[in-house]
């Protein structure tokens, strides 16, 4: 009789810990709700510091670029376009030489073109270059060009 009666007892706590309890599950949500309200700022912040510093660095290789244009053909590029293709006029092309960026211009890391002005607006004897930022509006303080902010 005793045997029958642990085997019962026994059998009836194999029952009570088979799930989790209501309790036990909002506590588990709750813990991640938390964790992952302090993670997601932290990743997304390092996306954009990341984006930023990859607009910045093209910005650098595209001004390297635009001055080795200016030192073969002794004036500025009219486009930015014009770093890669070259001139159709005889004399130019042969001072032209080789394509001062390796492949065509790609956009921002926001999906924006390079943005280009000779004579610059914040470098009035050269020329500007920069991308429009984040927001993807020129003029705005979010800007990334060749000039001191």
């Amino acid at each position: 009789m005793k045997d029958h009666s642990l085997r019962r007892s026994m059998h009836r706590s194999r029952k009570r810990r088979g799930g989790f309890t209501l309790m036990e599950v909002l506590l588990v949500l709750i813990i991640l709700v938390v964790i992952g309200s302090i993670v997601a700022p932290n990743v997304f912040g390092a996306k954009d510091a990341a984006d930023i510093k990859a607009a910045t660095a093209q910005v650098g290789f595209i001004k390297d670029a635009v001055r080795s244009y200016w030192m073969n053909m002794s004036k500025y590029p009219p486009a930015l376009s014009d770093l890669t293709t070259k001139p159709g006029d005889a004399a130019e092309a042969e001072k032209w030489g080789r394509a001062y960026l390796e492949e065509s211009l790609k956009p921002d890391p926001w999906g924006n073109e390079y943005q280009y002005a000779n004579p610059g607006k914040h470098n009035p004897d050269e020329f500007d270059v920069w991308s429009n930022g984040p927001d993807g509006q020129s003029g705005n303080e979010d800007d990334i060009g060749n000039w001191d902010k």
